[in-house]
């Protein structure tokens, strides 16, 4: 069966969390100083951690991990603590834990873009659907593609998380495709390769840095046939 719609994880599918240095700009410790680069290091590494253990966040709230991206707050209590786990100052966690969620810092792959634009001229009907508590599409209208993206199915919105089939499930009846019809992009096995239970054929980009992964959608639209229109 023909391929009619698309689906798009977010966060290391389309966009990327980025902090880099400017992330820390105008932060401190306790005392005032900035914070050190091993201190940003590791606070990297845990805030980007796919699992709760690996993030150091502690005991009492990795229940509440596996259900972050259903309730904004509780989001920001799970961060927030990540952020204090990692040795940094308490009063640096609220404004450290804004950044995690402005768009601002999210960087989007090179090829974003384009492979939108390429299914929009290919008259295929394209989701994001993804686990997150804050509206992508103030990032994707960063780079003018906020209308090429029909329809979104957002954890935070729609109250279910991937590997749930519903958001799999609210994302093709939104547009008006068959799962058969459907293809998933995204990063992870676990969360977006459930879409196969439901009939998506499913494709796996590897979460990579933005400078190191230029083509993996057009590569991976290119494989299904469904960039022939695209634009240069």
């Amino acid at each position: 069966m023909a391929i009619r719609g698309v689906l798009f994880d977010f966060s290391g599918t389309l966009f990327r969390l980025e902090p880099g240095p400017a992330w820390f700009r105008g932060l401190g410790d306790g005392a005032g100083s900035p914070l050190s680069e091993d201190a940003e290091a590791k606070l990297i590494v845990r805030l980007t951690a796919p699992a709760g253990e690996e993030a150091g966040l502690p005991p009492e709230l990795r229940d509440a991990w596996n259900r972050r991206d259903l309730d904004a707050s509780l989001h920001q209590t799970v961060y927030q603590a990540i952020i204090r786990e990692a040795g940094i100052d308490e009063k640096l966690a609220e404004p450290l834990y804004r950044r995690l969620i402005d768009p601002a810092y999210w960087r989007p792959y090179p090829d974003t873009a384009s492979a939108l634009r390429g299914l929009r001229a290919g008259g295929i009907r394209t989701a994001v659907v993804s686990n997150i508590v804050w509206d992508v599409r103030s990032a994707l209208a960063s780079i003018d593609a906020a209308e090429l993206v029909d329809e979104y199915a957002l954890s935070y919105v729609e109250g279910a998380m991937k590997p749930d089939l519903k958001l799999f499930q609210i994302a093709c009846e939104r547009l008006g495709v068959e799962p058969a019809e459907t293809l998933m992009v995204g990063d992870s096995p676990e969360a977006d390769g459930a879409a196969a239970e439901l009939g998506c054929t499913v494709a796996i980009v590897p979460p990579l840095p933005t400078d190191q992964r230029p083509a993996a959608l057009l590569d991976v639209l290119g494989k299904h046939g469904l960039l022939d229109s695209a634009p240069a």
